[in-house]
């Protein structure tokens, strides 16, 4: 059998596994949420005694979350820089570890209320789950990434029942190339993931916005203005998640009670404000199905912010995914309201604003603009608001590089290695490791000799992949754009040889 049959194969398996675990894992956050709100619903004919005791349940939430994350430090947060750390060699974890932590750490902390999303905790319990059954193959390191990066696939489709969405995140994000042997076999655990999910969780759109009107292209230029606004609040959003971060790490707060704040704040707001609790699913469907008026939102949008920003500075297990597509579409919702109001545009192209936003506003936090588009695509169940999702989620990116602000992943995961720099936290070990790199256009290695390269320390060229070809490389051989350079390296010097030829085979010549 072929590799890229046996990894495609794999890939179906991995998809059939992480689909189940992750239809488990929802299933078990939506019963936490209808408990949660019928408590509260209770609370309005109950005695104050309930109430008290229901705020000592949350303390007590907080103090499990704090010692699933001091026995297992890398459930903490979305997961997403975690797999991100693996696939660059720069974070190793025990994957069992991973899949017990971030499952029950997840359901408690979401079913309790926090504004924390699913989608990174599933991107990484696919992970774990690709990464597990990598390893009890018996595979070699190289291929145990390419599983990896299946398995992340696979929770991001099976969490947004959104397979090319699952796939695009995994290479843009995740990996950082198109290889076709990670693409063939990262699509093969997606479709499998996102048709277990639809089998036991229905074949509907995670987001029920119905017959969106085409936007006419006169009203693109609004596109422009909405495109620059997100990009303005998605560096906020950034540089408050980080500042957030910093002032629970320098609180010296012990690990076993970061999340009492958070917990008691969703306690409060329980009462006064619930549509702000868990990830906010519900209140994008209900956006797209009633008017609300603009304090309304004005207020939404403030408190929503916030609370995302203390639950995931306090480190509990879940992520911002879910969370900054709400705020994007409560700033599209409060857009689209002030544009009807002021420019005469017609009511009906409210909902075209908040799609366009959660596009945009992902695109200026995350810097994905490919999977924003594909993965708002999937979601609403519309593919003819393309142009549209490009315009905006492009005039957002744009203004994010112009101020150099850094993808959110990147900067959390640059945290994390920082805080992690001298722990190993599993056993597995491997002398040589083989790194594949895409060539890309006007890099150095563009149009150059293998022998008039100067290639990093301790790294020996194996071999070229361009297309279905397998080059095997001499000193004369002229490498070209969309080769895939296979390269071979020690374990211990893979993350320092991997961002040597990233610069090699990626950044344009000056």
């Amino acid at each position: 059998m072929s590799f890229r049959l046996r990894l495609f194969l794999e890939g179906i398996l991995i998809g059939l596994v992480a689909g189940c675990v992750i239809v488990i894992y929802r299933i078990a956050l939506e019963k936490a949420e209808l408990v949660r709100t019928h408590i509260y619903v209770l609370f309005k004919t109950s005695p104050w005694w309930t109430v008290l005791a229901w705020f000592f349940t949350l303390l007590f939430i907080a103090y499990l979350l704090g010692l699933i994350a001091k026995n297992e430090p890398m459930i903490g947060g979305s997961g997403i820089p975690q797999v991100k750390g693996q696939l660059s060699s720069k974070l190793k974890v025990n994957w069992l570890h991973v899949i017990a932590g971030k499952f029950v750490g997840g359901v408690l902390a979401i079913g309790a209320g926090l504004s924390l999303g699913r989608e990174g905790p599933s991107v990484q319990l696919g992970a774990a789950i690709g990464q597990g059954i990598g390893r009890s193959l018996g595979r070699f390191k190289m291929e145990n990434k390419y599983l990896l990066t299946c398995g992340a696939s696979a929770g991001l489709a099976a969490a947004f029942n959104a397979p090319l969405a699952g796939v695009i995140f995994a290479l843009e994000e995740m990996h950082k190339n198109f290889s076709p042997i990670v693409l063939s076999s990262a699509m093969a655990a997606s479709l499998t993931a996102d048709f277990v999910s639809q089998h036991f969780l229905g074949q509907m759109p995670i987001f029920t916005f119905q017959s969106l009107p085409i936007l006419p292209l006169n009203y693109y230029i609004y596109l422009i203005v909405l495109g620059l606004i997100l990009g303005i609040l998605g560096v906020y959003f950034n540089r408050s998640l980080i500042k957030t971060l910093d002032l629970f790490a320098k609180s010296r707060i012990p690990v076993e009670y970061k999340a009492v704040l958070p917990l008691i704040t969703a306690g409060i707001l329980g009462f006064v404000l619930p549509e702000t609790l868990g990830g906010g699913h519900h209140l994008i469907n209900s956006l797209g199905a009633q008017k609300m008026v603009l304090t309304s939102l004005f207020l939404l949008v403030v408190v929503k912010f916030y609370f995302t920003m203390l639950s995931y500075g306090s480190g509990a297990p879940g992520g911002i995914f879910l969370p900054l597509l709400v705020i994007g579409a409560l700033i599209g919702s409060i857009f689209g309201n002030i544009t009807t109001s002021l420019f005469q545009i017609e009511s009906q192209y409210i909902n075209n604003f908040i799609v366009l936003s959660m596009a945009a506003y992902f695109t200026a936090v995350v810097k994905a603009p490919i999977t924003a588009a594909i993965l708002i695509t999937e979601m609403t169940g519309s593919f003819s608001h393309l142009l549209a999702v490009a315009t905006v989620s492009t005039t957002a990116y744009i203004f994010t590089e112009l101020v150099n602000s850094k993808p959110i992943y990147d900067i959390l995961l640059d945290r994390l290695l920082a805080a992690n720099a001298s722990k190993k936290t599993t056993d597995e070990y491997q002398n040589k490791v083989i790194i594949e790199v895409a060539v890309c256009l006007g890099s150095k290695l563009d149009q150059k000799r293998i022998k008039d390269i100067q290639w990093p320390k301790d790294c020996l060229l194996v071999g070229i992949m361009r297309g279905e070809k397998e080059i095997i490389p001499k000193g004369n051989t002229i490498i070209q754009v969309g080769d895939f350079i296979v390269v071979l390296t020690n374990e211990n010097t893979e993350a320092l040889a991997r961002e040597s030829l990233l610069s090699l085979a990626c950044e344009r010549i000056k």
